[in-house]
């Protein structure tokens, strides 16, 4: 017998097992796109497969990988996602999912472009019809280490979900070993005070609105009390006092609450935290001087949760070790004000040709207005002759100390008539171009 012709009718069926396998696929996939598919106003996202790019409906997506048919599927399965690799498991006594990231890079753009490095995360959900409830943990990959975890419940609906976490109270310390484990300051720092959140979340572009609470926040073992007797490297002090126009604007353009907090602002957080949400990205600061002074004198400029959290941990230590008065006066003294200046007395001189205590009341404000940028404020100042007077104009508004009403418009006023600075040496306009 021909070996070609008895081998026909085995390929013959072998293609049509085949066929009908890839036929099947096709058409289950089909069947599951159409399944999956957002309706018109469905909280959908992007499904990419190679080149190939589609649509899919959240909700279809967590309804389906939350059934325990599909769930069962998932458990064991092992994926690779930009945030780190996810382990999935399926637990059927509970009817729970849970997701394991280790290590996992978890997004902070609120606070900078570098995400937070953690050495594990895991996400347990349950989900009852349309109700999802579960548990957040991160942790420093350490069975029994310390922990930070965040319990949530939500109601899933076509057009997102809506989320309640609470992170209950928890050491502010372990917090700091689980978010900021590389932090060199942490092999020192004795930290004390306890934490604990309660958020709300509507997802997927509703806003994060945060309350957090922390009581007994110290920290010792820095070496900030060195602070005390240190000089400034910007030149002569300023010895400014309170009263003094400059001292006056600077609070007003960076810090209104500095004689109220105990060197962080949680108000100013929240507002930051909720702008910079909606912006996706860093558009609003909440650092207090404290955290600037941090940032001048240790941290550096490099936009990241992690160095937030390292200018937290000096600005905390600073207000028991110097108080407000030298925290003030260290600011004043190492702020940069563009063009090569740093420190109150060499910008006044630098810009106006006179000390800081003698400054003009515009002149202060607009000294405070350029903080927020110094290096692009001077350049465009510089080049212009003219200043940014929406900025300037909202310092002088908020000026506080005693500023009457009419004492604000005539600022405001003068603000308006200010041209290019009136004695800024050669080396100061060339470093303009």
């Amino acid at each position: 017998m021909n070996p070609a012709k008895a081998l026909r009718p085995v390929l013959r069926t072998l293609a049509a097992v085949l066929l009908a396998l890839l036929v099947a696929l096709l058409l289950g996939g089909a069947v599951a796109l159409r399944l999956l598919a957002p309706r018109p106003g469905e909280w959908a996202a992007p499904l990419r497969i190679g080149t190939w790019q589609t649509a899919v409906s959240v909700p279809a997506v967590l309804r389906v990988a939350t059934a325990a048919p599909f769930a069962r599927w998932l458990d064991g399965r092992r994926l690779r996602t930009r945030w780190g690799p996810v382990q999935l498991q399926w637990q059927p006594a509970d009817r729970s999912l849970h997701l394991q990231c280790a290590p996992c890079r978890l997004p902070a753009s609120a606070l900078g472009s570098t995400p937070l490095q953690l050495q594990r995360l895991q996400i347990a959900v349950f989900r009852d019809f349309e109700s999802v409830q579960g548990l957040v943990r991160a942790d420093t990959g350490v069975d029994d280490g310390p922990a930070l975890q965040a319990w949530f419940t939500g109601r899933l609906q076509d057009d997102g979900l809506a989320l309640q976490l609470r992170v209950p109270d928890t050491p502010i310390a372990d917090a700091y070993a689980v978010l900021a484990p590389d932090l060199p300051e942490l092999r020192q720092a004795r930290i004390g005070g306890r934490l604990k959140v309660q958020a709300s979340w509507q997802l997927p572009a509703g806003p994060l609105r945060m309350q957090p609470q922390l009581e007994g926040f110290t920290v010792q073992g820095l070496g900030t009390e060195a602070w005390a007797r240190a000089s400034t490297s910007c030149g002569a002090p300023s010895r400014l006092q309170s009263r003094d126009w400059l001292v006056r604007a600077v609070l007003a353009a960076e810090d209104q609450r500095f004689f109220e907090h105990p060197g962080y602002d949680i108000r100013e957080l929240q507002a930051a935290l909720q702008a910079n949400q909606a912006e996706g990205g860093v558009r609003r600061g909440a650092s207090t001087l404290g955290q600037q002074l941090a940032k001048r004198l240790v941290t550096g400029d490099e936009r990241s949760a992690t160095r937030k959290l390292r200018e937290l941990l000096y600005a905390v230590e600073m207000e028991q070790t110097l108080g407000k008065a030298r925290i003030l006066q260290l600011y004043l003294d190492n702020a940069p004000w563009g063009a090569g200046l740093c420190g109150a007395e060499a910008a006044a001189r630098g810009y106006f040709g006179r000390s800081a205590r003698e400054l003009a009341p515009a002149q202060a404000v607009w000294l405070a207005a350029m903080l927020h940028q110094p290096d692009a404020e001077a350049r465009a100042w510089m080049r212009s002759g003219g200043i940014a007077l929406e900025r300037a104009g909202w310092v002088a508004g908020n000026l506080r100390g005693g500023t009457r009403e009419r004492e604000r418009r005539a600022v405001q006023g003068a603000l308006r008539d200010m041209g290019p600075p009136p004695s800024a040496p050669g080396r100061l306009l060339s470093s303009s171009g």
